[in-house]
């Protein structure tokens, strides 16, 4: 979507692009498609596959990639007799094709206009599973304002009148921008909404005085605040409680063909997600061990920051607010920037984690 939001939250739109030669029989492990499925060594439920096999992931260093992450370096992909590749893509017009087509396995996904165009002209993907949402109260992309401005914008409502920076129109950052202003009791007239794409662009803005707040992303939430640019200003879960700000993205050759390796992958991604709890919400088990792990994969290299920032938050059980999908949705569509129809029901597949979460247990 834009380089930060990226980086930080889940979406696959940035740096390299893949070369899809180089990974055309990765997804299947070089067998073919129409073999039989694949064994296990035994009767117990999931256990490891008879032949190691191969899955394709798109991620680029997000940190609501974490769940991949873990998994890999704790050793649960492997438990379960499972490879994993770590591909990128220039953008998700290059990525969503890949994914329908099975030349990736799975990949994140941010709501958007455009993403639900892809669907609803073709591109057969699913949401499988939340890849990202805020944790109440410790929003990892909520809204920043001037710090000399704390006097003057005590509420909501004092958002009237000031220039706000946000990302993308027709995207989760103006559905959350939308929801803000309905919660102060104004308009889109009331507020002038400046388009800006990069994130980082947004705090040299505040640095400047060009604007007088933003919708921003962690680490340049906290970066801003410890270099006095701008204040975190409430939490997005003031008035979005449950948005849904990206998704774990399934390619259905992977979940209908692939079925024991992906209910494996899964359980691995799952368990990676529940060692990140641990350590961020319940502040429990080896935290710089995680963290570790989180500065060895994405852009934040800083252990100090990791114990700082808001997280992103990613449901242990794999969760997604349907509901919130939905609204997002009509909101495009209400907007003009739907073309076409699009059941959403037919496209949010939970089958893969109820599955696996009825066998390695509900995360409490």
């Amino acid at each position: 979507m834009k380089k930060f939001l990226v980086r930080w939250l889940a979406v696959p739109s940035l740096v390299l692009v893949l070369v899809l030669s180089a990974c055309n029989n990765s997804s299947s492990g070089g067998k073919d498609a129409e073999e039989e499925p694949v064994a296990t060594t035994s009767d117990k439920p999931l256990a490891p596959l008879k032949e190691p096999e191969t899955v394709v992931i798109a991620e680029d260093g997000s940190a609501s990639g974490a769940g991949f992450y873990i998994a890999k370096e704790k050793g649960y992909f492997e438990e379960y007799g499972i490879n994993v590749k770590f591909v990128t893509f220039g953008n998700s017009d290059e990525m969503l094709p890949a994914v329908a087509a099975g030349e990736v396995d799975v990949a994140g996904g941010i709501s958007s206009a455009s993403f639900f165009n892809s669907i609803a002209q073709g591109i057969d993907v699913r949401m499988i599973a939340d890849k990202g949402h805020n944790i109440k109260g410790k929003s990892y992309f909520s809204f920043v304002i001037r710090k000399d401005l704390q006097d003057e914008i005590q509420s909501y409502e004092d958002f009237k009148g000031k220039k706000v920076a946000v990302s993308t129109r027709n995207a989760v950052d103006d559905y959350i921008f939308q929801k803000m202003i309905e919660h102060a009791g104004l308009t889109r007239d009331d507020v002038e909404f400046v388009l800006m794409s990069d994130f980082g662009n947004m705090m040299s803005s505040m640095g400047n005085k060009t604007v007088d707040a933003a919708l921003q992303i962690e680490p340049l939430i906290t970066q801003g605040t410890e270099q006095d640019i701008h204040v975190r200003f409430g939490d997005a879960t003031d008035f979005a409680p449950k948005a849904q700000i990206a998704m774990v993205l399934g390619s259905p050759k992977f979940m209908d063909e692939r079925r024991e390796v992906a209910k494996r992958f899964m359980a691995a991604y799952l368990r990676g997600v529940r060692d990140y709890n641990d350590a961020f919400v319940k502040e429990k088990g080896n935290k710089d061990e995680i963290i570790d792990i989180m500065t060895k994969y994405t852009a934040v290299k800083d252990p100090k920051v990791w114990k700082k920032v808001g997280v992103t938050g990613l449901n242990p059980n794999g969760d997604m607010f349907v509901d919130n999908i939905k609204e997002q949705y009509e909101f495009y569509k209400e907007n003009g920037a739907i073309r076409g129809d699009l059941d959403i029901d037919q496209v949010v597949d939970l089958s893969l984690v109820e599955e696996v979460v009825d066998i390695i247990g509900k995360y409490e």
